[in-house]
């Protein structure tokens, strides 16, 4: 430990050699800058093991599989409502199919649904409704009374585990665009008839949104 080149030994050399060279004790002032040099070394020795730290701790830390799993979730959410829209529409299409051909003079049906949407869900809501009526007099003093109404609503939410979730009140169908029949005895008019009035009565769905059409034979 005799080579040692610390800042320590240097101070003492520092003092030894003044001493030497005065032949006296050090002084308080000696003393004084001997404090002040080593709390300069402390300080700067501190910046540079924070500064080394904080390099370390802000590098930001990437995922490979994060933005991959964030497009698989959206395209499964696309996904499930267009598959729950087709499950309507072929739910729908059996039904009316198997309905119609219990129809005296109908055969061969083919269907096809075409629904609007998914299914719709109707939340419960707190709905408060504020009035003010004011009366107003003019200069010629004809007077009048000017209502004002506000409303506003807010969803109900209930916790559910360790999500918060709306009150469902009810959950709709979706609404129908339009229905195509074809089949055998289209081409007899009350048959259409009876047609029409089944799908129109079953799906709740307008006429002029029906359409019945024959089916051609095998010699057409």
């Amino acid at each position: 430990m005799g080579n040692d080149k610390g800042p320590i030994s240097w101070l003492k050399n520092l003092l030894n050699k003044e001493d030497g060279q005065s032949g006296k004790k050090p002084g308080k002032y000696q003393y004084l800058l001997v404090v002040l040099l080593f709390g300069l070394a402390i300080m700067v020795a501190g910046n540079m093991f924070t500064s080394k730290k904080s390099s370390v701790g802000e590098v930001p830390v990437y995922k490979e599989g994060d933005s991959q799993e964030d497009v698989a979730a959206f395209g499964h959410k696309k996904t499930s409502e267009n598959n729950q829209i087709t499950d309507y529409e072929a739910a729908y299409e059996t039904q009316l199919k198997e309905a119609l051909e219990g129809i005296s003079g109908v055969g061969d049906v083919l269907v096809v649904v075409n629904v609007d949407s998914t299914e719709r869900k109707v939340l419960e809501k707190n709905t408060v409704t504020r009035s003010q009526t004011t009366d107003e007099t003019d200069r010629e003093g004809g007077k009048r009374n000017v209502e004002d109404a506000s409303v506003d609503e807010q969803l109900v939410i209930i916790r559910n585990g360790e999500k918060e979730v709306p009150i469902v009140l009810e959950t709709k169908k979706p609404a129908i665009r339009g229905v195509l029949v074809v089949a055998k005895g289209a081409e007899n008019i009350q048959v259409k008839k009876w047609i029409i009035e089944a799908v129109t009565r079953s799906l709740d769905v307008p006429s002029h949104r029906v359409s019945v059409q024959p089916k051609k034979t095998k010699g057409d």
